[in-house]
């Protein structure tokens, strides 16, 4: 998948709309449709940039009134998949960067700039589910990598006003690393 998409509903049953008719307009994977802290609903799509562009075109025709935030990313990094559905694999974990953010789009577009910036790994972007709202990635790598990758990784947030915190933990204890599995 070359490309990623979100729309972020205040509405439940709009957003389940939106998803049908986002399905229907273009040939994507649905990558998550659900319903998120505080009453909100979330889409996440991917597929080639034409067929993602059509998609989240299709998805904000249904109600524009109610869409809170989106997103679309070409040319997203490849461990932003696998990230989102928790099914990346990690041999060594040395240091771990956390991204936390205000809006899921945030965190997605944090963390394709940190995995962009510097030889690191994408643990897992988690998005708002249980966490009041909020999104957080994690990160791994060599002390310097994941530094460089918070740093990229955390700045559009700020700039956006959207960061709650961000961290890098150098040589993290193995039993902490690996729960973030």
């Amino acid at each position: 998948m070359d490309a990623i998409g979100l729309l972020e509903f205040r509405s439940i049953a709009k957003g389940i709309e939106a998803t049908d008719a986002m399905m229907k307009a273009a040939i994507v994977t649905l990558v998550q449709s659900a319903p998120v802290c505080s009453g909100k609903f979330v889409i996440i799509i991917g597929g080639d940039v034409a067929s993602v562009t059509a998609s989240l075109a299709a998805g904000r025709e249904i109600s524009k009134d109610l869409i809170i935030d989106e997103l679309m990313i070409p040319n997203v990094h490849p461990d932003i998949f696998p990230a989102l559905m928790a099914t990346t694999t990690v041999d060594e974990i040395l240091a771990v960067g956390i991204i936390e953010t205000l809006t899921c789009a945030a965190c997605i577009v944090a963390a394709d700039l940190a995995a962009k910036a510097a030889k690191v790994k994408l643990m897992e972007v988690r998005i708002a589910r249980g966490i009041g709202g909020k999104a957080y990635v994690t990160l791994c790598g060599d002390v310097s990598a994941v530094r460089a990758a918070v740093e990229a990784g955390a700045a559009y947030p700020v700039d956006e006003g959207l960061l709650v915190q961000s961290v890098v933990i150098p040589s993290i204890h193995p039993d902490v690393g690996q729960s973030l599995l």
